[in-house]
Order: C-alpha cells, then structure tokens, then sequence
C-alpha cells in the first residue's frame, strides 16, 4: 500500500505529533508498505522530495515554537503527489498541509482519513492578545466549527484518547471515530539501557548531585503547558530545604517569560533550562532523572507522560482525563493541585525507602506497555483498510445542473440507485462539489438537509409572491409546513428581510392605511396587526400623533418613570441605558436628545462615588480568581472604565482599596 502521511511538523522537529508521525512511519514500513511523508519547511523555495520526505515551502511561526504554515495549495507539489499514486492519505493537522491533504483527496479521488493531533480550543490564547471573553468564545466557535468541517470530510476519524474523542462528539462530527492511542518505540527507554556515565555526565553538565532529586520537564515550553505552575513550586522545594532540582528541556515562545520567572523568584540554583535536545538523545534525559514532572492540562495523549513511565519515572501531573489509564496516585507517580502540593509530594516520595521507589519505577514501566509501537501500526493499517473499503462503497456526483439561485444536483449510489437533490449556490462553491466527484454519506445527509431548506425557501417566496406577509406568518408557515431546526428557519428569514421580501415596517404602514380607509377604529387596527406579528413599538410609532411636543411630553414622563429602575451603576452609564430603552419605546433620536436635556441626573451625581466603589468590590471579585497585583488592578480599571467610569474617580476608589503586590 502507498501511504501519504500529511502532517505540519515532522523531524527533526520535538514535540508529539512529530514523534507520532515518525513512529506510525517506522511501523508501517515494518509491515511492508510504501509510505510518504508531506510536511513544510521553514522557507519559500520550491517543494523537494527526497527519501520519501516532500518538505513544502512555508512560513515558520516563531510564537507557536517555530511550526511551520505551508499554503493550502501548491502546484508543483501536487504534480509530485499525483505521480506518487497514492492508495490513502492521511492527515495529521487540520490546517494548511491538512487543506492541501483535503484538496488532494478530491481532485485525485483517493480515500482520507484524519488524526486529531490538537485541542485547538486550548490554544485560543494565540490569537486573544487582549484576553478577552468574547473574543475567545468566538475563537473556540470557530475551532468546533472548522473541526466539525474538517472531521466530516474524512472517512475515518482517529482520536488519540477517548478524552478528545468526547471532544470531537461534542463537536458533532458525523464520521466513525476510532480511539487509537500512538504507540512508542517502548525499547528507546528501557531502563536496561541507561548509561551510567551517561547520567553522571547530564547530572554533572547541570550541576547535580548525587543526593538531589533530579526532577525534569521536557516538551514544548508554552503557555498552555503550564510550565510556571512548576516553578513556583521551585519556590517552596527552596523554602523547606528539599534536596531536589528541575531541568527544563526543550524551547518554545515562553521561555524567555519563564527564565524571568526564575530570577525573579531567585530560584537559578533550582530551575536549569537545557534548550532543545535532537530526539536521538531524549531518551538519556529520561534515564538520568529520577521524575518527570507535568502541568499540563491540554494534552490529547501525553507523549511525553509515556516515554517518563517507559524509563521507569514516577510521574507527577495534574489530574487530567487522558491521565486516568496512566498515572495511579501513589502507584505510578502523584497528583497534585497547586504549586505548594507539587513541593509537599515531591518531598514525600524524597522520603520514600528504596523498596517503595523500585514498586513505583516497575509499575510506571508496566503501566505503558499496552502503547506499544507495533499495535500502533497495525490498529492504523486496519483503519486505512475500513476507509479503502468505505471509499469503493461511496457516491458518486452524476450530474450537476445550476439554476439561478439554487443548483440542482443527482447522485448515484453504487448500486445505481439515483438521489436528485437541491442545494443553495454557496454550499456548490463551499464544498467544491463537481462531476464525477464521490462523497460519502455524511456528506449526502448534509446535502439532503439542505434540499429542505432550498426548498422551504422557494416554498416562501411563492407565498409571498401571491400576498405580503409578516415575518411571523412565514415563521409560522415554515414551522408547519417543513421539518426543519430552529436555527434554519432563523437563517431563511434572515435572508428574505435581507432581499427585502419581508419587512414588517412596511406591511405595518400599508395595512394600517387600508384600514382607515375601511372606517376600522385603532383598537381594531392594533389588535389585527398584533395578530399577525407586527411589534406593538412599530404600530404604536405609525399610529402616534405627528405633533413633536406632546410626544416630547409623553418622552420626559417615560423616562423619568423608567430612570428610577437602572440602579448601581455610572451616571453615563446610567444615561446610555436610558436612551437605548427610549429607543426600543419608539421614540427617535431627536426626541430622546431634547428630552435628555429635561432630565435630571443630580441625585445619581451625589451616589457616583458609592457605585463605582461597589462596582469596584465586584470587579476585584471577578478577576482576583486569575489575577494578582498590577494584572489584577489593570483589569480592575479596564473593566470599570469600560462601564462609563471617570477616569480620575477610578483612580481615587483604586487608591483606597488594599493590595498584595505581586
């Protein structure tokens, strides 16, 4: 079998997946297969295949630990990739090498099936430079959704844990996913092959004694590792005079922030930083430590937490679901919660006698047996086999016919069976549908909804074609006429007020001449528009005497009824309220200004002071969770800035209230 393995990173690159990926490499040779690597490298040149190796150009992205972005789409290596005639690919990344993977799937017609590496929804912090909530949720939107995409365009799914496995069904991907956790090379760390002057050598590089717990973090140094829950543990291991010390080994875009951590907490005799290490010699790291330390709570397997057990170290982490199988409290390391717990577990295992240290050592080495590299391939193999199987059975795009606003397609199912469907023109572009094009059948579920709501679309603009209509009346018509979700409906009306098709303004004002004409009284009027959905505001607003002073009364006497609700908060605050209350009441902005001007806001001047104290009390209590001196003061100030409070009255309650520098 000719295997594609798609991925961004690849040796001589550190870090899990790379490790994965050249595993996977090493085991399917073994079993006698032809397998292709596809990754990047760090400069635009052009694409280059040597030993089985296409290294596309790319852009290195120092901030995430120097990964390399390669274009969705490259000509040459696509001629390159189509030459090879490939019998599956597949994708280790959803981005970049994992489009062109995509891209190359369709157009060459070879099966896909995929491995989610990442939990990208942990790594939103990359593009949230201003740590905003919003900003987040949104990233971690965008994350289902792209995952959702990209996992329903493979055949196949492989998860790494069932704790990303639970991930990817949340995301509602429709594709079998398989659990495979990536095997190692189990005998690179077997502790019968540690070198005792190898060891004497790293301990004595580092400084090391004898009599000091030699404890080691090695991977990626990134804030979502966590590394500087670690350190600060380093502060209480220095504080009780523990006879440990931590090398730090790898690199990444923390290291720098890290290092400062350090000085500032005057710990250079207890925290060493190694740098990268070449993988070849990662295993002797691993067999002169005596523990293998982890924060991290974003691991999708835990490369690393194997290769410590596989060296025989007890692990100390933080409790994590991809950890259940791994580490046992007690049994094959320890668990611990803060930095202080961290210190206290280390000195307990210190204190341990050497019949209890070799329990542990065996069970961390037995412990990881089962993710041995050979199962790894052959689990992989039978998956490429199910896919292969799959793809034959797919189908197949007949015929495609484009109309004006929607696109008509017809599908064949192997047996010959014909599926004539309907689609919107923008799902035709977004899912790059063509002739002769396979698809399996999720993607043939996902065109038949769509069929549904094409045609509960058309289904509205016959119906309005014939008679105006409110939006309530359509909502309503779809509803009872279509099996369609909420969201759906949603989108279609959306689409007909953009069009113009629906406006309920408009039916409002022209039905409420017609029944004046017809002699209807008003109560009459409202109560046949309310009927039909139109909000009250909008006939109230058609309904109202033109004369400008009389509803400038009725403004004034509104909002000073209303003023008196909006409590606890900035008078500009209190202010900007009131006027989008006005606003949604009917009146217009001309109105609302004049009236404004009628207002009095001189009680709620005397209480500023008081207000913006309680604000700032709840404000401490927000952020005092994540934050702590100057950090936890400038979102203090932010945040209340940003509910309308004076600067200088900021400042002034800021300065009142206790702090705990940093």
């Amino acid at each position: 079998m000719k295997i594609g393995l798609f991925t961004d990173t690849y040796l001589p690159d550190i870090n899990g997946v790379a490790t994965s990926i050249k595993t996977l490499e090493d085991e399917l040779v073994k079993l006698g297969h032809e397998v292709y690597i596809i990754t990047t490298k760090p400069e635009f040149s052009k694409s280059e295949l040597n030993d089985r190796v296409l290294r596309l150009p790319g852009l290195e992205l120092k901030f995430l630990y120097g990964y390399v972005l390669g274009t969705p789409f490259q000509i040459s290596a696509y001629n390159i990739i189509k030459s090879l005639e490939l019998d599956i690919i597949h994708a280790h990344t959803e981005f970049s090498i994992g489009i062109f993977a995509r891209i190359c799937s369709r157009l060459l017609s070879i099966p896909l099936i995929s491995t989610y590496h990442t939990t990208y929804e942990d790594y939103t912090h990359y593009v949230n430079l201003i740590n905003s909530d919003i900003i987040d949720n949104m990233a971690k939107t965008v994350v289902a959704k792209l995952s959702k995409l990209y996992g329903d365009s493979s055949i196949e799914v492989i998860s790494p844990s069932e704790k990303t496995k639970e991930m990817l069904l949340r995301y509602d991907i429709r594709s079998d996913i398989h659990v495979i956790p990536t095997g190692l090379d189990l005998k690179r760390f077997n502790v019968n092959n540690r070198d005792i002057n190898k060891v004497k050598e790293i301990r004595d590089e580092y400084g090391i004694l004898d009599d000091e717990l030699f404890v080691i973090s090695l991977g990626r140094i990134a804030e979502e590792k966590s590394i500087d829950i670690i350190i600060d543990a380093f502060k209480y291991v220095k504080e009780d005079n523990i006879k440990a010390k931590l090398l730090i080994v790898g690199s990444g875009p923390e290291e720098d922030s890290l290092k400062k951590q350090v000085k500032a907490l005057n710990l250079e005799d207890y925290v060493i930083f190694a740098g990268k290490k070449p993988s070849e010699i990662v295993p002797s790291y691993y067999l002169a430590s005596d523990v293998f330390v982890s924060a991290s709570l974003t691991e999708t397997q835990g490369l690393t937490f194997i290769e410590a057990l596989a060296s025989g170290l007890p692990v100390f982490a933080r409790p994590d679901d991809v950890l259940n199988e791994l580490v046992f409290d007690g049994k094959t390391g320890f668990y611990f919660n803060t930095p202080k717990e961290l210190s206290e577990k280390l000195k307990k295992y210190i204190e341990l006698n050497d019949e209890e240290k070799n329990i542990i050592k065996y069970n961390a080495v037995n412990v990881v047996k089962p993710f041995n590299s050979e199962e790894f391939g052959k689990k992989v193999l039978n998956i490429y086999k199910i896919a292969i199987a799959k793809y034959k059975e797919m189908f197949v795009i007949d015929e495609i016919r484009a109309k004006e606003d929607h696109v008509n397609i017809i599908v064949k199912s192997p047996n010959g069976d014909e599926h004539k469907l309907i689609v919107t023109n923008e799902t035709y572009i977004n899912e790059g549908l063509r002739k002769d094009q396979k698809i399996n059948q999720n993607i043939l579920e996902k065109l038949k909804k769509e069929e549904i709501f094409v045609k509960a679309y058309q289904s509205c603009i016959g119906r309005i074609a014939r008679r105006d209509r409110t939006r309530k009346e359509i909502y309503d018509w779809i509803n009872n006429n279509f099996d369609i979700e909420i969201k759906d409906v949603n989108d279609i009306i959306k689409k007909l007020e953009d069009r113009g098709y629906i406006d309920d303004y408009r039916y409002a004002k022209s039905n409420i001449e017609s029944m004046k004409l017809s002699l209807q009284g008003e109560r009459r009027i409202i109560q046949n528009l309310k009927r039909k959905g139109i909000p009250y505001e909008v006939i109230q607003e058609l309904l109202e005497d033109s004369d400008q002073n009389e509803e400038l009364e009725h403004a004034i006497k509104w909002a000073n009824k209303v003023k008196v609700s909006i409590k606890d908060t900035s008078v500009a605050m209190k202010k900007n309220k009131l006027y989008k209350k006005m606003m949604v009441q009917g009146y217009n902005h001309d109105i609302i200004s004049l009236a404004m001007d009628h207002i009095s806001f001189v009680d709620d001047e005397n209480v500023e002071i008081d207000n913006l104290r309680k604000a700032a009390i709840k404000a401490r209590k927000k952020y005092e969770k994540r934050f702590k001196g100057s950090k936890l003061r400038n979102n203090m100030f932010r945040y209340l800035f940003s509910i309308g409070y004076r600067t200088e009255d900021i400042y002034v309650v800021l300065d009142e209230m206790e702090w705990d520098d940093e």
